[in-house]
């Protein structure tokens, strides 16, 4: 009988082993669907680093005073930098601005909604997520002054846009 439990137990960890190896290490479960996303000051909530193509982002403000947004900016893809490094060197930040891909804007305790694209990331690769809002901006003079720019960031009077203080993230589009 004894032999028979070892043999039965050795059979359950060599099925357990095989199912296991199934898994490896650099199989990563991509989210999908819509991604609620949330904006706090500075950063994001429920942002998972790894999104299937198509999926739909949504942005909930949670901060009481500042307005926040969601700017996705796709990286070329010989870019090598992360996206900390990127924040960190402005210039560099500035000239991927043409790669913008979706930009989902937040007032104060409230839904955002999307003033570029549709809030859906369809194309493959690396996109560097940041809020280029200044720091302390009147949120009612920003939306207003975001109606009618023709094109890049609104100019209105604050501090730093809030990526200088932490307010960025990577995802990563997969098919």
């Amino acid at each position: 009988m004894t032999t028979i439990r070892s043999v039965t137990a050795l059979l359950v960890i060599a099925l357990l082993a095989v199912s296991v190896a199934g898994c490896g290490e650099d199989e990563v479960l991509a989210a999908s669907g819509t991604i609620e996303v949330t904006a706090i000051d500075y950063g994001y909530v429920d942002l998972p680093p790894v999104v299937k193509a198509g999926s739909t982002f949504t942005l909930k403000n949670v901060s009481g005073t500042e307005l926040h947004e969601f700017v996705a900016l796709r990286l070329p893809d010989s870019e090598t930098r992360t996206v900390e490094q990127l924040v960190a060197d402005p210039a560099s930040l500035e000239a991927l601005f043409p790669n913008v891909a979706t930009v989902v804007i937040a007032p104060p305790n409230e839904d955002g909604f999307a003033v570029e694209g549709t809030g859906v990331l369809t194309e493959p690769g690396r996109y560097a997520i940041i809020c280029a809002i200044p720091t302390g901006a009147d949120p009612g003079e920003y939306l207003a002054a975001a109606a009618e720019a023709e094109g890049g960031p609104p100019q209105v009077d604050g501090g730093v846009p809030h990526f200088v203080s932490g307010m960025y993230a990577e995802v990563t589009i997969v098919e």
